[in-house]
């Protein structure tokens, strides 16, 4: 159900994105009277899944759900429809335009997500203000991974500075280690302020070690649901329970709990729980895996006391336009990291893309991902690569300054080896995932 829900939302936040990024481009080509024959939602080879035509343009919807695009009369797309280009030009075509006006046809897309992600971190900011937690409120620290561990730092530290400075919230920290130089972080453990050196490229390290999150806020063990069919299930764990110890061990956290069970694999273990405030112990089967299948409850406002900012509707305009900013820069000082051989095996499609959506139905998280993937299409398609917008943009700009159009035969061959190079970055994305999925 987790795959079919995050499926529905990935679909319909592409639709969303790419009808409007698609319209970039229809609106300006109708506005200088020039030819759109297709106006496509998904791709449509040998057959479509719904279409009509009105006016001069067929709109539909296609079966291949890669994208989608609107075909106009005189332009070398992805069509490659050498056919009419080999024709006389004709006044309603996209090569009759003047220069200037080809090339607001061309940006149109780009422009519309870029506008699009900005006024939907503005209208969430609006609708369901800011929640940020103060670094200070961790108060039962961090659990941090492996990497983290071996350059000194240790679980239950509690983050007080990023060189020297004080994070304006927990949620900056990751971000701050991955893309800014930190060198050293400060932090209280056991009363005592102690200062933690970091080593160079900390960021590249790490990509290298594939961390996602570095260093997380512990918090009680309580679980949310049990799943059917699991040890959990079986030995009556229950939503509600609060876990506070295994076996001899005694503690609420789970990054004290999950080592515990990956070392007792195939074994059964005693689970203790606090449950409407009695305490039970529970005897309960591990699996090979190391689990016991049950989710925790990531409520983070019951167990923290989180910020809340509201805004206006015009407090919220320059505070969308702030974030959205922060996260497209974000975006593209990340890029660095994809010339790496780590950087690169971990670049992800659809199932990856899918997997940033919430497991249940959100509507913040959807809205709040949709800016993001809107933001990051406008940055994508404006890279100067043939058959992406920035392709023809680039032409289009030596059009300008040379005076004069490169040859068609070499726009054809371009395209072609863009749409080559598009393709061949679609299946190993694709395939990266598949992989990931087969070997866990």
């Amino acid at each position: 159900m987790e795959i079919l829900i995050k499926a529905a939302q990935l679909i319909m936040s592409l639709s969303i994105l790419v009808v409007l990024h698609e319209l970039g481009h229809f609106i300006p080509a109708k506005l200088f009277k020039t030819r759109v024959e297709k106006f496509y939602l998904f791709f449509d080879p040998w057959f479509s899944l719904f279409k009509f035509k009105k006016g001069e343009t067929e709109y539909g919807v296609g079966w291949l759900p890669l994208g989608g695009y609107v075909k106009i009369s005189g332009m070398i797309d992805e069509s490659m429809d050498t056919e009419q280009m080999a024709q006389p030009a004709q006044p309603w075509e996209f090569r009759s335009k003047p220069a200037w006006q080809r090339l607001i046809i061309m940006l149109g897309g780009v422009t519309v997500n870029l506008i699009l992600g900005f006024v939907i971190f503005t209208m969430i900011l609006f609708y369901y203000g800011k929640d940020s937690l103060p670094v200070d409120e961790v108060k039962w620290g961090i659990a941090c991974d492996s990497l983290l561990q071996d350059i000194g730092f240790q679980n239950g530290d509690r983050i007080l500075a990023l060189n020297g400075q004080t994070p304006e919230s927990f949620n900056d920290v990751r971000l701050s280690l991955l893309l800014d130089d930190i060198q050293t972080v400060s932090v209280e453990r056991l009363g005592q302020r102690l200062d933690i050196q970091l080593p160079p490229d900390f960021g590249q390290m790490m990509v290298d070690s594939g961390l996602k999150q570095p260093m997380v806020a512990r918090f009680p063990t309580i679980v949310d649901s049990v799943m059917a069919g699991s040890p959990a299930a079986a030995c009556g764990l229950l939503k509600g329970d609060s876990i506070v110890g295994v076996d001899n061990m005694s503690s609420i956290f789970l990054s004290d709990i999950q080592p515990y069970l990956q070392r007792h694999k195939g074994e059964e273990v005693d689970i203790h729980v606090v449950r409407n405030d009695m305490p039970l112990t529970l005897t309960c089967s591990v699996s090979q895996e190391g689990t016991v299948g049950f989710y925790r409850d990531l409520s983070i406002k019951r167990f923290f006391k989180v910020n809340h900012e509201e805004f206006s509707l015009a407090q919220s305009i320059p505070a969308g336009y702030h974030h959205a900013m922060n996260e497209l820069t974000n975006y593209i000082v990340q890029m660095k990291f994809l010339f790496s051989k780590a950087g690169a095996s971990q670049i992800g499609g659809f199932g990856t893309i899918g997997g940033l959506f919430s497991a249940t139905w959100d509507w913040e998280v959807f809205w709040e991902r949709t800016a993001w993937l809107s933001l990051v299409l406008a940055f994508m398609n404006v890279l100067p690569i043939p058959a992406l917008d920035g392709g023809h943009v680039m032409f289009l700009l030596y059009e300008m300054i040379a005076g004069k159009a490169p040859n068609q035969k070499f726009l054809e061959k371009a395209q072609m080896i863009g749409i080559i190079l598009l393709l061949g970055l679609l299946l190993y994305a694709n395939g990266n995932d598949l992989f990931r999925s087969i070997m866990g």
